[in-house]
């Protein structure tokens, strides 16, 4: 109706009253010259849009600016833009496909027959400089479907054709110009080029990827770029993906002769002495403190008959990612489908199901270093973090509703205690609530979440909720660790599943002598031993605490004449329960210490005449420039003690 008037709420609570089909940008202006010169975009009823977009109904807004959290994904997403514009402004021929923001940045992909080089990006970038610097208007427009396939069609984009035609009908085609180059985007930008801070992005990397993920459509190059607030965030980006990069963990694990991977067994961990040797520690490292935790630990088999996985669910949900398994019965008719447990959940229901449970008998805590598979793609796999052969710290609790709570905190106070003792000082926790999709009463979703809540904050006070992202099946808790280089890691997880109980037909006796469906509580805290073990490596840049490096000490000799007391020293270490391992080979002292200093061992004992004829040895540390002469007896005495697991002190 025309004069109609809208009323707006301001962030501090206050109304302004203004004629319908005004812009945010109106409102920061009559609210500031200040305001509307800062303002990046604006969110009405909490949702991120142009300024420039009309509010045509009552709605509370927000603008925002350079310091809001949003302003960082806005100037990403123009980057993306802004990048595809001066890569087409330099090669006119190349064809441009989508250009979404991720994190740290964005990237975008193009069809160009040449391969981009190091000094294109060079070229792109410097071209988004002078974009930038031309502060363009960003200007959008609403166009039918017709329009708009005929105007790439027009322009020989054939990508942004496909792409016009998978929207679904009804849904708006908005279309964005970055002063006269135009893409098709579902928004919001920011108001002009200039905005984009010109010092604070960089071009990283060229990869192939196939046209919407399809291996059976055309390669395309994606260019990945970084964009932060300022010079000295990018600054701090880049120097933490250089430690990054001296960390990582395919290259130490390389260097400290830990593991290999290979064609012939693809996301499958080869792991030698060393690298096995930590595997083991860790491992008896968690069985002591699962022990100690009231687990009972299994063991379930690997290759289970379809069957189970149908029943169960998995089978119609996760069949793409397991491994299958045909066998020949001697007697059977047709073939038998196993599969390779992709996790361990329904063989712990098994175990459980065994003999009837009562209520006197739960909680039940069922624990397994269970071995899995899963198939991943070639290019999802990573090193160690992302594999297809893997072994989870599983285990299930089986319990009733009432001891949810009670579970839950003992689980966080486990979990907290391991991973400060693996050298992790913090850790956030996410808590996801019911999704629309869902299994189980509200009342029971109801009770399940606030035993979450209650049971987080029994051990701490700060956690984020997720709304809606719980499994189908109940809610959940997500533990998110921080390493020594301020990148998050999500390894444990503790949820809530009303659902496989059902499933699977597990019941308890009740104390009213009738059948009850135990809740189901699956737990981790490492997540797979692998993944975890790829962190420690890279949390430690291989530098690991006594108790977890699998080469404690190396015992070198100076001169051949003391190889007999290297001997004795390293039998008295292996004694004591320390790894000590005697390095005679005829190299000078100065070229053993720098292979081993490569190799990470904590301990070097160099050992000449003088500590052959005194009995003392000369300790050196990793990363230390100087020696420590000290008495046999002392040095073991001081060597065991430091070599403790923190859960045995």
């Amino acid at each position: 109706m025309d004069g109609a008037q809208i009323s707006l709420t301001l962030p501090d609570g206050s109304r302004r009253s203004y004629a319908a089909g005004v812009t945010a940008a109106d409102v920061a202006q009559d609210i500031a010259p200040s305001l509307a010169k800062a303002a990046l975009a604006a969110r009405v009823d909490g949702q991120l849009t142009d300024l420039s977009r009309p509010i045509e109904a009552d709605a509370a807004l927000e603008i925002v600016t350079a310091k809001d959290d949003a302003a960082l994904e806005l100037i990403r997403h123009d980057c993306a833009h802004i990048m595809a514009r001066a890569v087409q402004e330099i090669w006119p021929g190349v064809k441009v496909t989508i250009g979404p923001v991720i994190e740290n940045g964005w990237y975008y992909d193009f069809d160009r027959e040449e391969p981009f080089t190091p000094e294109d990006l060079e070229a792109i970038e410097k071209r988004m400089r002078e974009i930038i610097a031309r502060r363009d208007p960003v200007t959008t427009e609403v166009w039918d479907r017709d329009r708009a396939i005929a105007h790439y069609k027009a322009n020989n984009e054939p990508f942004k054709v496909e792409l016009v035609n998978a929207i679904p009908e009804g849904q708006a085609i908005r279309m964005y110009w970055h002063g006269y180059w135009q893409d098709l985007c579902r928004g919001p930008h920011l108001v002009h080029t200039g905005q984009v801070p010109p010092d604070a992005f960089k071009l990283m990397s060229v990869a192939g990827a196939y046209w919407r993920g399809d291996s059976n459509n055309k390669m395309l190059q994606r260019i990945y770029g970084v964009a932060f607030r300022s010079k000295n965030d990018l600054k701090a980006y880049l120097t933490m993906i250089e430690e990054a990069r001296k960390r990582d963990h395919r290259k130490l694990g390389r260097e400290m002769e830990l593991f290999h991977m290979q064609e012939e067994a693809p996301g499958m961990v080869f792991w030698h002495p060393n690298g096995w040797t930590l595997y083991r520690t860790l491992e008896d490292y968690m069985r002591r403190k699962l022990g100690r935790a009231g687990y009972k630990e299994i063991k379930t088999p690997q290759v289970v008959d379809r069957k189970l996985w149908e029943k169960s669910g998995h089978w119609e949900a996760y069949q793409e990612n397991m491994f299958i398994v045909e066998v020949d019965e001697e007697h059977a008719r047709e073939k038998r489908i196993n599969a390779l447990k992709p996790m361990n959940c329904p063989c712990h229901v098994q175990v459980y199901n065994q003999g009837l449970k009562s209520y006197r008998d739960l909680p039940l805590r069922l624990a397994e270093f269970g071995s899995c598979h899963r198939y991943e793609s070639s290019g999802s796999m990573h090193g160690l973090m992302r594999v297809r052969g893997f072994t989870q710290d599983d285990a299930h609790i089986f319990c009733t509703e009432d001891q949810i709570e009670t579970e839950c905190a003992a689980f966080i106070d486990l979990l907290s205690g391991i991973y400060k003792d693996a050298g992790f000082a913090s850790f956030d926790i996410k808590l996801s609530t019911r999704p629309d999709v869902r299994v189980g009463s509200d009342e029971i979703w109801d009770k399940a979440e606030a035993a979450l809540e209650n049971a987080i904050l029994k051990v701490r006070n700060d956690y984020q909720v997720d709304p809606g992202e719980g499994a189908f099946y109940g809610p959940k808790l997500d533990f998110k660790l921080t390493d020594a280089i301020g990148r998050e890691w999500q390894c444990g997880t503790f949820q809530v599943d009303f659902n496989l109980p059902q499933r699977l037909d597990a019941e308890y006796v009740g104390e009213d002598g009738a059948k009850h469906r135990p809740v189901m509580l699956h737990r981790a805290i490492l997540g797979s031993f692998e993944r975890f073990i790829g962190i420690l490596i890279e949390n430690y840049a291989g530098k690991f605490p006594l108790w977890l490096a699998p080469r404690q000490v190396v015992v070198a000799s100076i001169v051949s004449d003391a190889d007999p007391y290297v001997g004795q020293v390293v039998e008295a270490l292996t004694r004591a329960g320390i790894r000590a391992e005697a390095d005679t080979r005829n190299e000078k002292i100065n070229y053993k210490v720098r292979e081993h200093s490569l190799g990470k061992v904590p301990l070097l004992l160099a050992i000449g005449k003088q500590e052959v004829e005194s009995r003392t040895v000369s300790l050196r540390r990793l990363g230390e420039n100087t020696s420590q002469v000290l008495e046999l007896d002392d040095a073991i005495a001081m060597i065991v003690d430091e070599a403790v697991p923190p859960d045995l002190r």
